[in-house]
C-alpha cells in the first residue's frame, strides 16, 4: 500500500474502526454480564426476581424443545407486520413526493399511529379483528413511521443539480424519481427497516400478550404465571437475540445493496 493509492488508507481505517466497534461490543456483553451476574448473586433468596445467567441458560437448555413452535409463530406474525408496514409507509413517502398535497394530512395520521400505545389499542384490534391478524397489524403499526420518515428523508435527499438535468432534459415528476430519488433513498431506507426489524418483532410480542395460543409473548406470560423466573428470563434474552438477528442481517443486506454509500464513508 502506497500513500499514491488513493483509497488503502481510508479502507484500512474503516477496517480498524470496525474491528474496534467489534470489540468495544464485546467487553460491552462482558460487562453486562458480570453486572448481571453480581446483582443475581447479592438479591439471591428464595424469592429473588434476578437469576443467575448460569440458571438462566441451564433452564434454556431444558426448555429447548420448547421454543421453535412459539418462535416460529412470533416470527410469522412479526414477518407480516415488518412487510406490510413497511410497503404502506414506503408507498407513503413516494405520495408525499409526487403529490404533496396530501402530504399535510396523511402525515399526521402517520404521526397519531405513531404516538398511539400499543398496548392501549391492542384490545380494540383483538376485537376487530381475529386470528394472527391483530398481532400483524400492532407489528405494521411498529414500524410504519419509522420507514416512512427514513424513506421521506431519503427521497428528499437527492442532488438538486442532478434533478435540474432530469428536469431540463424533459422529464418530470416520475422521471426524477425513477432515476435520480429512489437510489438516493435507499440508505435512509434501509437504516429504517433495519430499525423497524426489532419493532416489529415487539409489535408482534405484544400483541400475543394479550390473547393467543402460541407465540413468544404467550410463552412469557404463562412462564409469569407459573412464577418460573429462569425461564422467564430466558424467553426474554431469546427475544432480544431474534431483534438483534433481525437488526444485523437487515444491516448487511443494506451495505450490500447500496455499496456506493459505503464508499463514500471511506472517501
Amino acid at each position: 500500500m502506497t500513500r499514491g493509492d488513493g483509497h488503502a488508507y481510508p479502507a484500512r481505517r474503516l477496517d480498524n474502526d470496525r474491528g474496534r466497534s467489534w470489540l468495544l461490543a464485546e467487553i460491552g456483553v462482558i460487562a453486562v454480564v458480570m453486572v448481571w451476574e453480581l446483582v443475581a448473586l447479592a438479591m439471591t433468596g428464595r424469592h429473588s426476581v434476578v437469576p443467575t445467567p448460569l440458571a438462566v441458560m441451564d433452564q434454556l437448555w431444558k426448555d429447548r424443545a420448547l421454543y421453535p413452535p412459539q418462535i416460529v409463530v412470533t416470527l410469522r406474525e412479526a414477518g407480516w407486520g415488518w412487510l406490510w408496514g413497511n410497503l404502506t409507509a414506503i408507498g407513503l413517502a413516494l405520495m408525499f413526493v409526487l403529490v404533496p398535497l396530501v402530504e399535510s394530512t396523511l402525515l399526521k395520521i402517520a404521526v397519531v399511529s405513531y404516538c398511539m400505545p400499543i398496548i392501549a389499542i391492542g384490545p380494540i384490534l383483538e376485537i376487530v379483528f381475529t386470528g394472527e391478524e391483530p398481532k400483524i397489524v400492532l407489528a405494521a403499526l411498529s414500524v410504519l413511521f419509522t420507514t416512512l420518515i427514513g424513506a421521506l428523508q431519503g427521497l428528499r435527499a437527492a442532488d438538486p443539480v442532478v434533478l435540474d438535468l432530469v428536469r431540463a432534459a424533459g422529464g418530470g415528476s416520475v422521471a426524477q424519481l425513477r432515476k435520480v430519488r429512489v437510489r438516493a433513498a435507499l440508505p435512509s431506507t434501509f437504516a429504517g427497516l433495519q430499525i423497524a426489524a426489532p419493532a416489529a418483532l415487539l409489535g408482534a410480542i405484544i400483541g400475543q400478550f394479550l390473547g393467543g395460543e402460541r407465540g413468544l409473548g404467550v410463552f412469557m406470560v404463562a412462564s409469569e404465571s407459573a412464577f418460573n423466573v429462569d425461564r422467564t428470563w430466558g424467553i426474554a434474552l431469546v427475544c432480544t437475540l431474534i431483534a438483534l438477528v433481525g437488526y444485523l442481517v437487515t444491516g448487511a443486506i443494506g451495505r450490500a445493496l447500496t455499496p456506493w454509500a459505503h464508499r463514500l464513508e471511506r472517501a
